[in-house]
Parts: structure tokens; sequence; C-alpha cells
């Protein structure tokens, strides 16, 4: 049933990309697959697509690239990656592709318990990254109550979200706790307001049993991780059973790269690998998320078939270290140091001595005076990861703070 539906979208998009759209038609042309029915027969042999292509083919060909199956006046809406691992690359939808996004959401919410009935506030600037847009745009569909925090300072993010009667917010894991931490100071108790639900995008945390917990209890929330990308579009959302994300397989088809081998499968631990089906307009086929992921195809408590990512997104392929044999995620950390109430932010720097890599943790305590913090969480990190580091304890307010996607591992 699903490869059955998932034949039909890919046929009917891949006429549609092969016959206008530059960037594909010149990349399946030149792997020798010609045509959407040599696609489908010989899928394991359609050549991937990478962001470092879409970058190039954009800036040879600025400013939207050739990944456009349709004249440019069809397009309605422009919105650009954070540029976090690389230059910025901008991203067109035609109306029906935004609808797309929005029916995708629409399920997202209705997933997470939220209804036309809730109040919904949205931590992010509103400026060109995807953000919570399109996120946006599934709760007018839902028929509940939008509320913009764009260019509102975290205290103010506060005051409106008790003012408002905020339900729901939505953020990255990170923001969840930064305002959290600011409402502490001014002395208002987040988890005796109206909210109940949040919903997270952006980093792993919502997936982190550690983080998550530490959300639900400084907001009084159930917290629900969401995966997607700006370039590929909404993916997947958290369950009641809480330990991973289902991937939306009715709009995506879904693969795991092995990283050693390069081999692909339809499950088990690798580097995602996604095609959209509703985005005709900017397609990507074969898309490498660069996504660390351990992609499981069984049943499910919450009576759900499609795919689950165990875990969430576990981190970026890129961003794992060996330190004296041990694979290191800064996720694994993360799941680690959340433990610790006593830590309000981190910082992991990874670096070069002696020939081999070394990491080293900062953390900020909440207050001043808290003892043997730093050994504590050297000895969880042991325990955890067979690994030992150096743990320091900085000043509380040194480290900083971040409203999307924190930057808390570093190589030097």
């Amino acid at each position: 049933m699903r490869r059955s539906w998932q034949q039909e979208r890919l046929r009917a998009m891949l006429d549609d990309v092969l016959a206008t759209n530059p960037f594909y038609r010149s990349k399946l042309t030149a792997a020798n697959v010609r045509g959407a029915r040599a696609a489908l027969d010989a899928w394991h042999e359609v050549p991937f697509t990478t962001k470092a292509e879409l970058s190039e083919d954009q800036a040879a060909h600025p400013p939207y690239g050739t990944d456009l199956t349709y004249p440019l006046d069809r397009y309605v809406r422009m919105h650009q990656t954070s540029g976090t691992t690389g230059r910025p690359l901008r991203i067109l939808d035609t109306a029906g592709s935004w609808r797309w996004w929005g029916d995708i959401w629409e399920r997202i919410y209705r997933a997470a318990g939220v209804t036309s009935a809730d109040r919904v506030f949205f931590c992010f600037s509103f400026g060109p990254f995807i953000g919570f847009w399109s996120a946006f745009a599934g709760a007018e569909r839902l028929g509940a109550l939008c509320v913009s925090g764009g260019a509102q300072s975290t205290t103010e993010r506060v005051a409106s979200i008790v003012a408002t009667g905020a339900t729901v917010i939505l953020s990255t894991p990170t923001y969840a706790l930064r305002l959290a931490e600011v409402a502490r100071e001014d002395g208002i108790d987040l988890a005796r307001s109206d909210l109940r639900v949040s919903v997270h995008a952006g980093e792993p945390g919502a997936s982190i049993p550690a983080t998550r917990d530490r959300i639900e209890r400084e907001l009084g929330v159930t917290a629900v991780d969401h995966t997607g990308a700006t370039e590929v579009g909404p993916t997947g959302f958290s369950c009641e059973a809480r330990d991973g994300v289902h991937l939306v397989e009715s709009e995506f088809v879904i693969e795991v790269r092995d990283v050693a081998s390069g081999e692909v499968r339809e499950e088990g631990e690798g580097e995602l690998v996604v095609t959209n089906l509703g985005r005709w307009g900017s397609p990507v086929i074969r898309y490498r998320t660069g996504d660390h992921v351990v992609a499981v195809r069984e049943g499910c408590s919450c009576g759900r078939s499609w795919v689950k990512l165990r875990g969430g997104i576990l981190g970026r392929v890129d961003d794992m270290v060996i330190v004296r044999g041990v694979n290191v995620y800064p996720g694994a950390l993360e799941a680690v140091i959340r433990r610790f109430a006593e830590v309000a932010e981190y910082r992991v720097e990874a670096y070069e001595d002696r020939g081999m890599t070394e990491i080293r943790v900062t953390v900020e305590p909440v207050r001043e005076g808290i003892d043997g913090l730093g050994t504590a969480i050297t000895e969880a990190v042991h325990r955890s990861l067979g690994l030992r580091c150096d743990v320091t304890v900085a000043s509380p307010g040194s480290l900083p703070r971040f409203e999307l996607k924190a930057q808390r591992f570093v190589r030097i």
C-alpha cells in the first residue's frame, strides 16, 4: 500500500520535473536515467542530491538556481536555510506546495492534541528562515488562534504568553528552556500558566528524555518533537509512545544510507535520505539530509505504521567525533548533561591534542556555590559513554543564549 502510493506520486512528479526542471533533467540525464519509468525501475541508480550541489547551483545561477519546475511567476513564497552549515539556500514554494506544508502541519498538530480551541504562540523572529512559518500556516488551517512572538525580547514573550492565555508554544528546545529561565528571573512560573503543549524543532532535544523532561517540568506542558528542513519540508512528529519520531511516508520516500559502506536500505542506522512528493515546484530527490538516525519498521503502540526514527534525529553525521576510540555525538552528551537540573547552559569544544581528538565541556550553573558539579558531570559522562573529559564550571550568565538553533558544539 505504502509503496504503491509512493510510486504513483513519484511517477506523476517525475513526469513534470523531468520535462521542465533544468537541475534534475540535467542531473538524471547525466546518470542515464531517462524518464519517470526508468527512474522508478532503477531507483537505486538515481543519484543522490546534496546540499552542496544545490548551493553550487544557486551560486552559478543566482539568485534561485535551476531547481525550478515552473516559471518564476508561479512561486509565491521564498525562505532560506539558516546557513549554519554553509551558504544559505533560497527555496521557493508555489501556492500548491505551501498548502502541502500546511496540510502536513495540520496532521502534526492533531497528533499533538492541538485543536481549533487552542491559542498557539510562535517563538521565532519571522525572518527569511523557514522557522515556524509553515507551522503558523498549519495552525491557521486548523482554526487555532495564532499569536506571533516576532520582534519581541524573551521577557516580552513570557509576558505575552501569560497575557494571551497561550496554550501551545512552538520553539526550539533550547529556547523553551530560555523562556523558563527568564520567567523565573521575572518571578513568573510558566508551569502554572495556561500552557499545556509545546512543539519543538531545529534540534534533537525534544526526543532526548532528560531535555524533554526538563521542558515539561519547567513549562508544565507535554513536549512534542518535530522534524523537517527548509529544503525538504515538514517530515515527522513524535507520538504518545515517546520513543522516537514517525515520518510522514504518505508525503516522503524515506531511505537510510550506511555512512561507512554507502549501502542504502529502508531501515537501520545511518544518514537519512528523503524524497519529497508534494513540492513539485522545487523538489528534492534522494536528498542526503546529513542527519544521523536509526530508522525502524515495526509496530508502534500508537497504531501508526509509518517508519520511526528511534530517539528522533540523533545529530548530524559529520558532528560525530572519535575520542580515544569512542564515537561521540553531541546529542549523547546533551542526554547526560541535561540530567543535572543545576546546569543552566553548556558548551562542548572538540580540539586536537598531539594528533588525537579531545573534548572539553563548560557548564554554566543556575547559581553560584554549587559544590562538586563539574566532578559529578565528569563521572556521569564516564559512566554513560565510557569517556573521560574535562568539565569546567563557568560563572552564571556567562555562556551565550540562543533563540533558534543552538551552537553548543564547536570544533577549534
